[in-house]
């Protein structure tokens, strides 16, 4: 949920040309009364005149005043849009350092949401507790908070051997406020910003699986050690574990460190680093990997253990250069370190019917947008609307040679010289989806993830009638995720 800042839709035109949106029959647009007095925009040309920033600032887009009532109005209409149309139970707030918490209890409140966690980046535990103590309504807090403490106490201790870091004041260690600690080892900002932990991922995700507070994990480290992470939610839901357990004492050595955590079903010992001659009487050993053990008292059964199946294969993970296109064709192309990028990487798109990349070979050119671990470089191409018909195959080349055979398209697909098809933006873990029910007696709506209404049928369609002919990827149908593979 990104509410602080917002940026027109103007190609390189005005800052302010905010959309027109109509919700329920209300049309909702925001202009200069709703954007802050003291944004950057007052420096370019133009006369904001909402009141000012009632947190920190942020240039990338104009900050929103929440003080007003035009811009509370269409926030609570975006969140009521959400929750009941879509179908979202819980909500997580981007960059609430830039407004007043007050605001965020506010539209919680309004509406009614199940689960909220803010994004108060911040290491300094006083500053976060206090962001969540802003939320109260009526003396009742209204969200918790990524626990960013913590996060950097992992960085330090499990990252580099700094055991006695993890000693440190958080969220999760914290009687009152474990509850509202939602526990991570890195998130998608943390990890492109060279914030992320430098090593021991695996023990550091059994750290926050054994500890109190909300575990987050990231899809990364899950793709890179699935079948032990599969293990330490088991180990975490067999014991009992939750955002109130107790951390029942702590331990730090010369090479590693200890927490005792007791579950509404057992107690768990985390051991992390160098433990080796610890002897624990009383406790058995459930899980270990690299610079960690896990053990649990004798008496819990762990059988279940056994039948969590080693994955057999490697999912292919997006490099984080690769960002989607809603709506439009785009694909990636990773060039062979031997290929001459000097004169550019050329695409050529096309099904039987029409050509999406001009009609004259070798195509159009190509945009760097990064590099992956191994250094080659990855180069993307965007084409027109999804909406003109599904493209069938794709070639990728050196302004026609060398050039790839031809491929299947894909849409987001990921694609090199040697496997061809890797994996697209919507390879998550997230199996296909077989719906070919009917909705009752209201319209089918389709959505993409980002909230956008791709289809609107009448009631009594089937889903898969809903969706026939739409790119693949993930959408929303009567607030159920369904992936489409066309």
């Amino acid at each position: 949920i990104v509410i602080n800042h917002r940026n027109g839709v103007g190609a390189g035109g005005s800052w302010v040309d905010f959309p027109a949106e109509t919700y329920n029959g209300k049309t909702y647009q925001l202009g200069l009364a709703d954007i802050c007095v003291n944004d950057e925009c007052a420096s370019n040309g133009y006369k904001p005149t909402g009141a000012n920033d009632t947190g920190e600032g942020w240039s990338g887009a104009r900050d929103l005043d929440h003080t007003s009532a035009h811009v509370q109005e269409n926030v609570k209409a975006y969140l009521d849009f959400l929750k009941n149309d879509i179908g979202y139970e819980g909500f997580r707030y981007d960059f609430v350092k830039g407004y007043a918490p007050k605001y965020n209890g506010m539209y919680n409140a309004d509406a009614k949401i199940d689960y909220s966690v803010g994004e108060y980046w911040d290491s300094n535990v006083s500053s976060v507790k206090n962001w969540i103590n802003g939320t109260k309504v009526d003396g009742v807090i209204q969200s918790a908070a990524f626990d960013f403490p913590l996060k950097y106490y992992i960085n330090d201790a499990i990252g580099k051997g700094q055991w006695s870091r993890l000693t440190g004041s958080s969220l999760a260690s914290d009687v009152t406020y474990k509850r509202y600690s939602v526990t991570f080892v890195d998130n998608h900002d943390s990890y492109r910003d060279n914030n992320k932990c430098p090593a021991n991922l695996e023990a550091a995700n059994a750290y926050i699986l054994m500890m109190p507070g909300t575990p987050c994990v990231f899809l990364n480290h899950w793709k890179a050690y699935k079948t032990a992470i599969k293990k330490m939610i088991l180990i975490r839901r067999l014991a009992g574990i939750s955002n109130t357990s107790l951390i029942a004492g702590t331990k730090t050595y010369s090479a590693g460190y200890h927490v005792k955590v007791k579950g509404a079903n057992a107690s768990v010992m985390c051991l992390l680093g160098n433990t080796d001659g610890i002897v624990l009487d009383g406790y058995k050993l459930a899980l270990e990997g690299s610079n960690y053990k896990i053990y649990v008292d004798n008496s819990l059964d762990i059988s279940s253990l056994d039948n969590v199946k080693e994955e057999e294969k490697e999912q292919f993970v997006m490099p984080d250069c690769c960002t989607p296109e809603e709506g439009k064709m785009y694909a990636f192309f990773e060039v062979p370190s031997n290929w001459n990028t000097a004169n550019g990487i050329y695409c050529w798109c096309w099904n039987d019917k029409k050509n999406f990349t001009g009609g004259v070979w070798p195509g159009v050119v190509c945009t760097k947008v990064g590099t992956n671990d191994k250094g080659n470089e990855i180069w993307k191409w965007v084409g027109p609307a999804s909406t003109e018909g599904a493209p069938t195959g794709i070639i990728f080349s050196v302004k026609g040679t060398p050039q790839t055979s031809d491929l299947d398209y894909h849409v987001g697909g990921y694609y090199d010289n040697v496997t061809g098809f890797l994996g697209d933006m919507s390879t998550s873990g997230i199996d296909g989806v077989t719906v070919d029910s009917s909705l009752g007696n209201a319209p089918v709506k389709v959505f993409t993830l980002t909230g956008v209404e791709v289809r609107n049928c009448a009631a009594g369609t089937k889903t898969s009638d809903a969706l026939k002919g739409l790119p693949s990827g993930m959408y929303i149908v009567g607030k159920r995720k369904v992936a489409v593979n066309q």
